[in-house]
């Protein structure tokens, strides 16, 4: 993994760049909008991703990514073969899909979808359990100060079947988000993959546990 900041010789854009899945990538931020600023937390999963594609073998997987700011791992993943369905909020959508569009474009095995989606809303009508099954989720520092901590659990919820994996990569910072992880461990079996305690990051693999009532009849029969 590598990183190096650049402005454009050409015009006035500056970017950020990469070198994941044997590619340079070339990624911009619009600081003037909190979640199209690329976070550490996608870097660790992007890297743990590039170097982990033996065991996580993403070609032609069906990968959706929430909150995905920049794009970043939508690109990675995308660079690596997946299938792929990049996610966030409308006003974060034009930098994603340029970033997406600019790093991906006669260089992926499938043109990754970049659509809205707001957490908790409207998830049945955009993403239908019984024709939407995603062998993985991806998100990247999804859990920080802001007010729809129950929505992102819903939309964690809604998304993950059985068979789907979540990799999520979090960055913690106060108590209020940190204690997401222990509520979302009554729904989902956690394992921890990474700590970097130098960044206050952790890397985590999470699958959705079976209702109670599954398990009974399971054992009953």
């Amino acid at each position: 993994m590598s990183r190096r900041f650049s402005p454009s010789l050409i015009t006035t854009e500056v970017w950020e760049g990469y070198n994941f899945a044997d590619v340079g990538i070339r990624i911009k931020e619009s600081t003037d909008i909190y979640g199209a600023v690329l976070w550490p937390s996608a870097l660790v999963l992007c890297y743990f991703l590039d170097t982990h594609h033996d065991e996580y073998n993403l070609l032609d997987k069906n990968v959706i990514e929430i909150g995905a700011g920049t794009g970043l791992v939508t690109i990675v993943t995308s660079l690596l073969g997946a299938v792929v369905t990049s996610t966030d909020l409308p006003d974060v959508l034009s930098n994603l899909q340029y970033n997406v569009s600019r790093n991906t474009r006669g260089r992926c095995r499938h043109v990754p979808r970049v659509t809205e989606l707001t957490w908790g809303q409207e998830l049945e009508e955009r993403f239908p359990r019984v024709s939407c099954h995603f062998d993985y989720i991806m998100a990247a520092d999804v859990v920080y100060g802001h007010p729809y901590l129950n929505e992102l659990m819903d939309t964690f919820e809604h998304l993950c079947q059985e068979g789907t994996v979540i990799l999520w990569a979090m960055r913690f910072r106060l108590a209020p988000e940190n204690s997401f992880v222990e509520r979302f461990e009554a729904r989902f079996h956690l394992e921890e993959l990474y700590d970097l305690p130098s960044l206050c990051i952790k890397l985590y693999r999470a699958t959705k546990k079976r209702p109670i009532s599954q398990l009974s009849f399971g054992a009953a029969a």
